[in-house]
């Protein structure tokens, strides 16, 4: 009974590691090409900047990256992607608020307070912005799979890397929280939820 409890635990891991491996392999293949430092980045006629938990620095270095790209003109617009209604806050209110504060004109900003996790930014950016072309920012760790589901969406989306004045451990546990959310991804780009 013993031996027969460990195996199916045994069985139970590998299959979670094959499928959790798997979907990284997803995210990390089918944005392969798409990813880039903010130098190298290319242009796009708007930049999607993801929300995060506010006064995080996780969301302090996407905005100052989204505020590099549209200075040095990658793009002409942004679309601020978050939950408006988070329990840290409204993050898309901080976000526009922070772009108005570093010198991005208000009439450049578009809102999506709806835009609750990575799935969600990219269908309604699609779906409800009619955005086909798009630079995606936020940190390397997110992007292969931010990435990987626009572009399975229909959106020609490349990845901008975001700084992040965080620890080893901050970095480290939001790495592997990515493993995790990269198998919903790929549930997703297989079988899209309702609209």
């Amino acid at each position: 009974m013993r031996r027969r409890a460990l195996i199916i635990g045994l069985v139970a891991v590998v299959v979670a590691a094959l499928v959790t491996g798997g979907s990284v392999i997803w995210a990390y293949t089918a944005s392969s090409g798409h990813r880039h430092d903010p130098a190298d980045a290319p242009s796009a006629p708007v930049v999607i900047v993801l929300g995060a938990e506010v006064g995080t620095p996780f969301l302090a270095g996407r905005l100052a990256a989204t505020v590099e790209l549209l200075k040095a003109g990658k793009a002409e617009s942004v679309l601020v992607s978050g939950n408006a209604n988070g329990t840290s806050g409204d993050e898309t209110r901080v976000m526009a608020a922070y772009l108005t504060a570093h010198g991005i004109p208000a009439a450049k900003i578009t809102v999506d307070g709806d835009g609750v996790d990575t799935y969600s930014t990219c269908a309604r950016a699609v779906q409800v912005f009619g955005i086909r072309r798009a630079l995606l920012v936020t940190q390397a760790y997110h992007l292969p799979r931010a990435v990987s589901l626009c572009r399975n969406l229909g959106m020609d989306a490349d990845g901008v890397e975001a700084p992040c004045d965080c620890g080893g451990f901050l970095l480290f546990r939001n790495e592997v929280r990515e493993w995790l959310a990269s198998v919903l991804a790929l549930k997703n780009a297989i079988w899209p939820p309702p609209a």
